[in-house]
């Protein structure tokens, strides 16, 4: 394998470069570590753009900035790497081949901002350069890193007129507090990740399919997207300096009702809970919810009886992820003061079963992160119980080993012990059987798409 590489490094640049192109940007970007000759070809070229920030929002400064991007843009070679300089704002540009755009402002100054981002055409700016403006037109994603003060200006432009675009990502926007979006029917996926002083989104996309969100808790809302089927919300970043609005999460969910995957954080499920929500009493429900994803750093008892709550107004659920990640950050849960709340988090365990609702259509489970804690046991029996057409269970241990789990009465272990040979049994938390758990030849740590967050 190695002799392999060296022969590949050694082969001219040119040849490297024809490699690279062929390629998605991802990918690409990822060779730079192979070896010096790889990471050569990732030298930036250097663009010095002579404009005093104090003008930045001229039409000359932007005449600047949207013709030399659109000279970037226009280049025949792909992937390729610019480094944008002026003053009072230094970025990188890398362009793929699959119509792809990276900015990366992460080394200038990080000030609080807002961005407004609507995708339609920028006439001042379009019917002065509307040559400069095709090259935009044909992206299809756009990924930006660390936008900021200075930043968000040429982001707004740009945005304003890639009018074929299908996929946006930001990432790492330190100071960035807002963002207000408005898009045409040519965006599907909208992803924001790790920024930390996010107060609040709004999306307005009528053909969007997918929202992945990762980070502290803002005020979200999305607005006209029906299409919308895969919801991510991972909040391992708590609340951050947001307070916890139940009504504005409410709302949050219930514009959700008709999307087919959910990835959501257990705590906020326990909050929802503990402030006052009883799931069956809400003027909605997951009527299409097929796959759900409950992520957090551990499975206690309210995280657990919050879960099995909400699955009562998840109807047709096929699919059940319950990842238990002991990285992710601790939330505490406040006090609430209210008259009335769920009432499955102050019952026992069997009281909170027999209450619950049948799983009917559930198939599968994985539950990722096992360490045998009595709460999690207890949440595999509630689930084998519940889910009469359950056709695989499967845990996997923090190691990453994975085991097949069945429900097994006191009667019939010997039996099945010796049908199996490797198989183990834990007696479940209520000691009313054993579980069986038959080691699985590979893992089951992910869902089948891959998509964690």
């Amino acid at each position: 394998m190695e002799e392999s590489l060296d022969f590949i490094s050694s082969l001219p640049s040119e040849i490297l470069l024809q490699i690279i192109s062929l390629i998605p940007l991802k990918e690409a970007v990822k060779t730079s570590i192979l070896s010096t000759a790889w990471r050569s070809l990732w030298s930036p070229f250097q663009v010095d753009l002579e404009i005093d920030s104090d003008y930045i929002t001229s039409d000359e400064a932007s005449k600047k900035l949207i013709q030399a991007m659109a000279m970037f843009l226009k280049s025949h070679n792909s992937p390729e790497l610019w480094k944008f300089c002026k003053y009072g704002m230094v970025f990188s540009a890398i362009k793929g081949v699959q119509k792809e755009l990276y900015l990366d402002f992460s080394v200038d100054k990080e000030m609080k901002s807002n961005l407004d981002l609507i995708l339609e055409p920028n006439c001042s700016i379009s019917s002065k350069h509307s040559i400069e403006i095709t090259s935009f037109s044909s992206l299809k994603t756009l990924h930006l890193r660390s936008v900021n003060h200075h930043g968000k200006s040429l982001v707004s432009t740009l945005f304003s007129n890639c009018l074929q675009l299908e996929s946006l990502k930001l990432e790492k926007c330190n100071g960035l507090q807002r963002i207000d979006m408005k898009a045409n029917i040519c965006l599907q996926s909208f992803t924001m990740m790790d920024c930390p002083d996010m107060i609040g989104i709004t999306v307005s996309a009528p053909n969007l399919k997918s929202f992945w969100y990762r980070g502290v808790l803002p005020q979200i809302q999305l607005k006209g997207s029906p299409q919308l089927i895969d919801v991510i919300l991972n909040l391992r970043e708590g609340l951050g300096q947001n307070e916890f609005d139940c009504e504005d999460v409410l709302s949050l969910l219930a514009s959700l009702k008709d999307i087919e995957i959910l990835t959501i954080s257990g705590w906020l499920l326990q909050w929802l809970c503990t402030a006052g929500v009883i799931f069956r009493r809400l003027e909605f429900q997951f009527s299409k919810l097929k796959e759900l994803r409950w992520i957090g750093s551990l499975m206690d008892r309210p995280k657990r009886d919050s879960l099995a709550c909400f699955l009562n107004i998840v109807p047709l659920l096929e699919i059940l992820f319950v990842k238990i990640d002991q990285s992710y950050s601790s939330i505490s849960c406040p006090i609430f003061h209210h008259y009335w709340h769920e009432p499955h988090l102050w019952m026992d365990y069997a009281t909170v079963k027999s209450n619950a609702s049948e799983l009917k259509h559930l198939k599968l489970v994985k539950l990722i992160g096992f360490t045998n804690e009595e709460d999690q046991l207890l949440l595999m029996d509630f689930l084998l119980k519940k889910a009469a057409t359950l056709n695989s269970m499967i845990v996997t241990s923090p190691e990453n080993q994975s085991w097949r789990v069945s429900r097994i009465p006191y009667g019939q272990l010997k039996q099945m012990v010796r049908s199996y040979s490797k198989q183990i049994g834990i007696s479940s938390a209520n000691k009313e059987c054993f579980f069986g758990l038959k080691e699985e030849d590979n893992n089951g740590l992910c869902p089948e798409n891959g998509q964690c967050l």
